[in-house]
């Protein structure tokens, strides 16, 4: 059988590539996945094109960790999964088929969720250790920097935690937009001279309580250090790509008692949930649930529907655009 595979064979450029695979080869403990959707995560993805700080990747690769399909085959040992079931596919690449283990695939139950919206469990699941980690009590503050893919999905799940006031920031109005219809107290530009000083006044002066970082830039990260409440937190949810300014952290820090937490997700644990830290799979169970229940969108997010074919002419576009599309989703289905 023929799979297709995006494949980054250079910084900056990619092209969909084909070969074939032989399903008597499926391992025991294996099992053969077709996927109908993968989301595109562009700041991740761009990064690691464009060999940013912090990615360093070593090429040819596949770009792609979040997507979304059915099962074909299973090995003579898998018990958990049969053919024909639906999976949420974390950490596959943008592929057309993927062949893993039976351990490394969540079985989706409900069959009222669309594949479409279960593509994006993985990619929400960034966004949820790191409101998670904040721990975020009824009533709190809480700051989303930045609206790209997964400051949208913090920003729902620091609503669907009780918090009161939501604020977001991120330089793009459209993003501003989007982010009040879904339920944002408050929308700043964060490059605006009097952004401190409104931030401080829609929290009643003390500050906010929590804050999500989500942009990875150290400037941003100063900027949350000077409006967070005293005691607040500060989740690092985003990966750091340019430290461009020098902070001063026994002033922010050290002496308000601000918590940095690290949100990357290698912090979560592998088999047990604690209160705070949930497993990738407990994670993944909790956002279909949501989405199913109607309280988590992932519809507003899509910017675009494409054939992988036209990979090449995507991924130009996420490296010559300083503020890609917020969520680009290739449709597999289109080249079977």
């Amino acid at each position: 059988m023929k799979m297709y595979h995006v494949s980054a064979e250079r910084p900056c450029y990619v092209e969909l590539k084909s070969s074939e695979y032989d399903p008597a080869k499926l391992g025991a403990d294996e099992v053969l996945v077709e996927n109908d959707f993968s989301v595109i995560s562009a700041g991740t993805e761009r990064a690691w094109l464009m060999d940013m700080n912090n990615a360093h990747p070593t090429y040819p690769y596949c770009p792609g960790y979040s997507a979304a399909g059915r099962v074909l085959a299973v090995g003579a040992q898998v018990s958990s999964l049969k053919v024909g079931d639906r999976v949420v596919n974390p950490w596959g690449g943008h592929r057309s088929h993927n062949v893993k283990k039976a351990s490394a695939l969540f079985k989706i139950e409900d069959d009222a969720i669309d594949l479409l919206d279960a593509s994006f469990a993985h990619i929400a699941s960034f966004p949820c250790l790191g409101v998670r980690k904040l721990r975020v009590e009824l009533g709190e503050s809480v700051m989303v920097a930045g609206m790209g893919i997964l400051g949208v999905f913090a920003l729902q799940f620091a609503l669907l935690s009780g918090a009161i006031p939501v604020l977001v920031a991120d330089l793009d109005p459209v993003r501003r937009d989007l982010a009040l219809k879904l339920g944002a107290t408050a929308a700043f530009d964060p490059s605006a001279k009097d952004f401190k000083d409104r931030v401080l006044a829609a929290t009643g002066g003390r500050g906010v309580d929590g804050v999500v970082e989500v942009t990875g830039v150290a400037v941003a990260l100063q900027q949350a250090l000077e409006y967070v409440a005293y005691m607040g937190r500060i989740s690092l949810l985003g990966c750091t790509r340019v430290s461009d300014a020098a902070i001063d952290f026994y002033k922010f820090v050290h002496c308000r008692g601000v918590k940095l937490i690290g949100c990357h997700t290698n912090t979560r644990p592998k088999t047990e949930s604690r209160p705070g830290e949930w497993t990738e799979f407990d994670d993944y169970a909790a956002i279909l649930k949501l989405i199913a229940a109607g309280k988590l969108q992932t519809r507003p997010l899509i910017s675009e529907i494409v054939s992988p074919e036209n990979a090449h002419a995507v991924y130009a576009r996420l490296v010559e655009c300083k503020n890609p599309p917020l969520g680009i989703v290739f449709d597999w289905r289109k080249i079977r």
